[in-house]
């Protein structure tokens, strides 16, 4: 294992303690091994990449917990995508992985992909307002996460929809905060965008 992982994590250290107490339960050991063999194959990590943007992950699971708990077991994956019927694909691969261990599958909490519009309108405008106001490209890119453009999207497939705001720091976390210079910027290019969006034809 250090071996395997000694460019990602040098420092790595595994030590192995005996116990000093016996466990008053244990696993069956066939359903150790069939809890190890379902999750050896079900999908972590990424499952494919976008054909459209270079480097852009489009589709991948993520097994976020396994909880052991009062005779049961829950594993919980995350599954995400910017194109839905890849998303499902994945999600089925899951579920037949967890059926044959004898898992029931729940799919829950699903929220829709934001499928990115390389050839967007409203992208070249925003690209030539933020040049003119601060004299450089904006760096435009596409990102493998939730957004509520996704939702957006569903509801209004013709939209053209792109997402933009000023610096943050910490986000998702206690610590989150934005940049008061950052948002003042980009409060004026909100204005100027404002002034300039094309007549949808």
């Amino acid at each position: 294992i250090k071996a395997e992982f000694k460019t990602m994590e040098p420092n790595l250290t595994i030590d192995i303690v005996k116990s000093e107490t016996t466990p008053a339960k244990v696993m069956d050991l066939g359903v150790q091994e069939g809890l190890l063999r379902a999750i050896y194959a079900a999908h972590n990590g990424v499952y494919r990449m976008s054909a459209d943007m270079a480097d852009l992950v489009e589709t991948s699971n993520n097994i976020a917990r396994v909880i052991v708990k009062d005779g049961e077991i829950s594993i919980q994956n995350l599954t995400r995508s910017s194109v839905e019927s890849s998303k499902f694909d994945l999600a089925n691969a899951l579920r037949s992985a967890y059926e044959l261990f004898g898992c029931e599958v729940e799919f829950t909490g699903s929220y829709p992909g934001w499928t990115p519009n390389v050839k967007s309108e409203i992208l070249d405008v925003l690209t030539s307002i933020y040049e003119k106001q601060n004299g450089a490209k904006p760096n435009v890119v596409a990102c493998h996460a939730g957004l509520e453009c996704g939702i957006l999207g569903t509801n209004y497939p013709n939209m053209d929809m792109i997402s933009f705001g000023p610096t943050i720091h910490g986000a998702h976390s206690p610590d989150e905060r934005a940049s008061i210079s950052s948002a003042q910027k980009y409060w004026k290019f909100v204005l100027e965008i404002l002034q300039n969006i094309p007549v949808k034809k």
